[in-house]
């Protein structure tokens, strides 16, 4: 699986935006998706996934109920939507594909990733 984020850019405190994951190669229904992050000098961490269907999602509990992750099987997209954004939010995000049965808030990882995009909120 073939992953391409887009989205990310520079926002003020309290602003929004809307991270988007192109998926290619394989049955993108076939996977369950989520998204990660990491900030400088900081470990890669958790922060929202969705099962293959979209009817099961989890998130991080830092960024719950700022954060909307959902799926469009038809265009082999998954989107997160970011509202209230804050400084802490600073940080790369990545994409990831994954066929675990685990899921990926337990394991802390998937199986395929994107190159990341750079999401900067000032203060």
């Amino acid at each position: 699986v073939q992953l391409v984020e887009s989205g990310g850019g520079l926002v003020q405190a309290g602003g929004s935006l809307r991270l988007s994951c192109a998926a290619s190669g394989r049955t993108f229904s076939n996977y369950a998706m989520g998204w990660f992050r990491q900030a400088p000098g900081k470990e890669r961490e958790f922060v929202a996934d969705i099962n293959w269907s979209g009817g099961s999602t989890y998130y991080a509990y830092s960024v719950k109920g700022r954060f909307t992750i959902s799926r469009d099987n038809a265009k082999n997209t998954v989107y997160l939507q970011m509202n209230s954004l804050k400084p802490e939010d600073t940080a790369v995000y990545y994409c990831a594909a994954s066929s675990s049965l685990v899921t990926m808030s337990k394991r802390g990882s998937g199986d395929y990733w994107g190159q990341g995009t750079q999401v900067t909120v000032s203060s």
